[in-house]
């Protein structure tokens, strides 16, 4: 939403890749990213809302009844300060829910294009994250005529993890409304493995010394992109990797099991933050990602390689 303040958010590369896609018959999904983590949010009624507001009007037209669904909120547990994860941050939402339900109704009319979520819950799996603010969240959800449901990231340590969040949301919805998925992964499993060493086998084919550890061939692979091949095999030594490696069909199974699952998406490409510093203590979401975009040399037509997931990915899809 702050890049609505640096020049018409049509022309902004998010909006405008999303209106084009939309345009060639693509199905889209917007989610509004208010960062509030390093200020406090405005109270409602106060000029800093208005201004907030504001952006909004000036987003709003390029999107409304182009976007097939809008996500309200990105991960509004995470953007905000600590301090203000309570009835303040519900506050907030709230009209900022209401006032786009309200340019909804008065600009793209009853049969708009557009449906819209709140988004997104993380962590529903560690019970201090079932907060009660987390309870008036699911609450203006399900009490609000206008909004189809909730969005959840379950970014878990381990597949079961995911359980908590469906426990969690679908009792507290109203019959009939549905949940969207995303980002999916199990990051937080990658990241507990980084400073194990990488195999004996893998080391001693690729001249690695013995005892490198996991993030330090991440490392120099984006330092230096390795061959398809050399990846892949790095990857499939590790068997903290390989034991995961039904995660998506068997997570899709899940949320698809519930009857109540409208989107799901998940990570399809590397970028620049990802790779940014990377280091022991670094998120490794870059081994989430459907295609390998830094940690691998581009194909010979200059596409990026697929990462590990492409096959699971393109199985799951449905049309």
């Amino acid at each position: 939403m702050p890049a609505a303040d640096e020049g018409d958010p049509a022309d902004h590369f998010a909006i405008r890749t999303l209106t084009e896609a939309a345009g060639r018959g693509y199905d889209t999904l917007l989610s509004l990213k208010f960062p509030y983590n390093q200020k406090s949010f405005p109270a409602p009624g106060s000029k800093e809302m208005a201004a907030e507001l504001a952006r909004l009007d000036r987003v709003l037209p390029a999107v409304m009844g182009k976007a097939d669904i809008m996500t309200i909120g990105n991960e509004p547990f995470i953007e905000s300060l600590p301090a203000e994860r309570d009835e303040r941050l519900n506050a907030f939402y709230e009209t900022v829910a209401r006032h786009v339900i309200g340019y909804r109704r008065e600009h793209c009319g009853a049969g708009c294009g557009t449906r819209l979520y709140m988004g997104a819950l993380n962590r529903l799996d560690l019970a201090d994250r079932r907060t009660p603010a987390a309870e008036r969240w699911m609450a203006f959800v399900r009490e609000t005529p206008e909004i189809d449901g909730v969005d959840i990231h379950p970014h878990v340590p381990a597949p079961e993890s995911t359980q908590p969040f469906l426990d969690y949301i679908l009792p507290r919805m109203r019959a009939g409304q549905t949940f969207l998925v995303t980002e999916f992964s199990l990051v937080w499993h990658w990241k507990r493995h980084l400073e194990d060493p990488v195999a004996a086998d893998f080391a001693q084919r690729y001249g690695f010394a013995p005892g490198t550890k996991v993030w330090q061939v991440i490392k120099a692979a984006i330092d230096d992109p390795f061959p398809q091949r050399k990846w892949r095999d790095f990857l499939t030594s590790c068997p903290w990797f390989t034991s995961q490696s039904t995660f998506l069909r068997d997570q899709m199974r899940l949320y698809r099991g519930t009857g109540r699952l409208a989107v799901a998406t998940y990570g399809f490409k590397q970028d620049d933050l990802m790779v940014r510093n990377f280091g022991p203590d670094k998120d490794p979401w870059l081994l989430n990602s459907v295609f390998a975009t830094y940690t691998v040399k581009p194909r010979g037509d200059g596409t990026s390689a697929p990462n590990y997931w492409l096959g699971a990915f393109k199985a799951q899809q449905r049309t």
